[in-house]
C-alpha cells in the first residue's frame, strides 16, 4: 500500500477556488499547491493537495458534501472560500439571500468546527475579493450585489475572530483593495467580464497574497515542534 500523506492541504470553496473558466493550470490553487510540493518534498514530507470545490456553491450546499470530500479524507490545513453564493439573490428568493447571514456565520463555524475534528490544526478563512457588481440593485433588496458581497465579508471576519486560536483570517478583500491603491490596478481587468469570477490577473494576484499565508500555515503544522 503506499504511504499514507504527512501533510494533508485541502481548498474547500466555489468557483473562486475552482478556477471557473480559466485553464486548470493556471488557476491560483493549482498553483499554490505546486509551489508547496516543491517546498515540502525536499523536507521528506508526503504532500496531498485536494481542491474540493465546486462551481455554485453555498456554505449550505458545503455542508452537505462535506463528510465526504474532507472528513473521510482527513486534513492537516484547510482553506475555506465561500460567500459569493451565499449573499447572492435570486428572482425566485422574493428579495431574500440563498443562505441568511445568520445561517451563513452558522455553516462556516460548524464547517471549521469539522475540518477541526477531521484533523486540521491549521484553517484559513479567506474573505471574498470585490466585485464590479456596483451599479444594479438585487432582486428585492435595493442593494447591489456588491453591498452584500461587503457584509458578507463582515461576517467572515466575525466568524474568524471568534473560531479559535487555529483559525487565521486572510482578507482577501482588504488585499485588493491595497493593491488596487498601491499599483493602479483595474479592477475589471483582474475579473472575468462577468465581473465576479478571476481572470488570469486576478489568479496571480491570489497567489501572491494567498501562497505564503497557505505556506506558513503548513510550515507549523510540519514543524517538529508543531503544536
Amino acid at each position: 500500500m503506499p504511504a499514507e500523506p504527512s501533510l494533508r492541504v485541502v481548498f474547500f470553496g466555489d468557483s473562486i477556488c475552482f478556477g471557473q473558466l480559466v485553464s486548470p493550470h493556471l488557476g491560483w490553487v493549482t498553483r499554490i499547491g505546486a509551489q508547496l510540493a516543491d517546498a515540502f518534498a525536499g523536507r521528506g514530507h508526503k504532500i496531498r493537495i485536494t481542491n474540493s470545490s465546486i462551481n455554485g456553491n453555498t456554505t449550505r450546499m458545503a455542508l452537505e458534501r462535506m463528510p465526504f470530500d474532507v472528513q473521510s479524507h482527513g486534513v492537516d490545513v484547510c482553506i475555506i472560500q465561500f460567500g459569493l453564493n451565499d449573499c447572492n439573490h435570486w428572482q425566485t428568493d422574493f428579495g431574500l439571500p440563498r443562505v441568511s447571514p445568520a445561517a451563513f456565520s452558522a455553516n462556516l463555524l460548524e464547517i471549521v468546527e469539522r475540518a477541526r475534528r477531521s484533523g486540521a490544526r491549521r484553517i484559513i478563512l479567506h474573505t471574498n475579493h470585490p466585485t464590479t457588481r456596483t451599479r444594479e440593485d438585487m432582486a428585492g433588496t435595493g442593494r447591489t450585489y456588491q453591498q452584500w458581497n461587503d457584509e458578507y465579508n463582515d461576517l467572515i471576519r466575525a466568524v474568524a475572530r471568534v473560531a479559535g486560536a487555529d483559525v487565521t483570517l486572510n482578507d482577501v478583500a482588504a488585499a485588493w483593495e491595497a493593491r488596487l491603491l498601491e499599483r493602479g490596478y483595474v479592477l475589471a481587468d483582474l475579473l472575468l467580464a462577468d465581473g465576479l469570477h478571476l481572470s488570469e490577473a486576478g489568479h496571480d494576484l491570489y497567489c501572491e497574497f494567498a501562497g505564503p499565508v497557505v505556506m506558513e500555515a503548513c510550515r507549523l503544522v510540519s514543524a517538529p515542534d508543531r503544536e
